[in-house]
């Protein structure tokens, strides 16, 4: 059992070694897509 545990968190520690700033910038990316489909539809007159 402790194993798995310790599998676990070998496996996130993989997944953040990236980095946090590519995880960020993933983020960052997404909000301005969404932030831009908000606009144009906010902004969008027949």
């Amino acid at each position: 059992m402790k194993m798995g545990s310790t599998n676990m968190g070998s496996s996130k520690r993989r997944i953040s070694s990236r980095g946090v700033g590519g995880v960020l910038r993933e983020q960052r990316a997404k909000l301005y897509i969404i932030r831009r489909c908000v606009v144009m539809l906010l902004c969008w007159h027949d």
